[in-house]
């Protein structure tokens, strides 16, 4: 795997973080190929039950290396760039396991749209988030938009984007972008707040995931037909009869995703 982007494991979480940190972690076409390397090798892992996501240095990330992008001087080479980094995007909305972005110092541009592609974000108190596309003249990229029009009042959003200016983390967390805010380290609190996940339902977890991200694209119909199938499947798993089990004898659940 290349040294753009670190992979470790421990116990059942992925740490994948950004190492680019002389760059401010900017975001390289290596980077974004590692990057996508290391959610699929996660992915593919069974011990794994969650991802965190973070950026080694003093920030999270910077967005877009603009060292590489003023480089890029026609249509075919923006678009394989363009392409490479929304794979990024891409596999952890698929990823059939929680991604959790771990947020420090700040995390500007593609940054931010890799920050808050993520299931849920923690990030430091003093930590913020910066629409910085249109100090350069262009638009957020890598789903953003989307991201901010779908979580926040549309005024808000055009503010956040058109203004350019650092959203502090207490702002993006009393506007539902950041989960938690942590004064203290930003990996740690994370790791901690991953517990729900690896000690709860694999298998449930992972269909919560894709029917949320979803939602929006299905009928209430198709929602009620996708929402009876999958509990038909989870009615007869083994995690739902340890669950009863667990229930029953006054203790927690030891699920195993089967």
């Amino acid at each position: 795997m290349t040294e753009a982007v670190k992979y470790e494991k421990k116990d059942s979480i992925a740490f994948i973080s950004m190492n680019r940190p002389e760059k401010r972690n900017a975001l390289s076409i290596e980077m974004a190929n590692g990057f996508v390397e290391a959610l699929k090798d996660a992915e593919s892992d069974p011990v794994v039950k969650a991802v965190i996501i973070s950026g080694e240095g003093k920030i999270f990330s910077a967005g877009g290396d603009l060292e590489v992008l003023h480089t890029l001087d026609n249509s075919v080479k923006i678009m394989e760039y363009m392409k490479q980094a929304m794979e990024i995007i891409k596999v952890i909305r698929e990823l059939d396991k929680y991604v959790i972005s771990a947020v420090h110092g700040f995390a500007a541009g593609a940054g931010f749209s890799i920050a808050v592609a993520a299931d849920f974000v923690v990030a430091k108190k003093d930590a913020a988030f910066v629409c910085s596309f249109t100090n350069v003249g262009i638009i957020p990229d890598l789903g953003l938009v989307k991201k901010l029009t779908d979580n926040l009042p549309s005024a808000v959003a055009k503010e956040w984007i058109s203004s350019g200016r650092q959203v502090p983390a207490e702002e993006a967390y009393h506007r539902g972008i950041v989960n938690q805010l942590t004064e203290g380290d930003v990996l740690e609190a994370a790791e901690e707040y991953a517990g729900f996940i690896v000690n709860g339902p694999p298998l449930a977890n992972k269909f919560v995931k894709h029917m949320v991200n979803h939602a929006d694209e299905w009928s209430s119909g198709t929602n009620d037909l996708q929402e009876t199938a999958i509990q038909t499947l989870l009615l007869q798993s083994e995690d739902n009869k340890e669950g009863i089990r667990a229930f029953f004898e006054k203790r927690k659940p030891a699920f195993k995703g089967e």
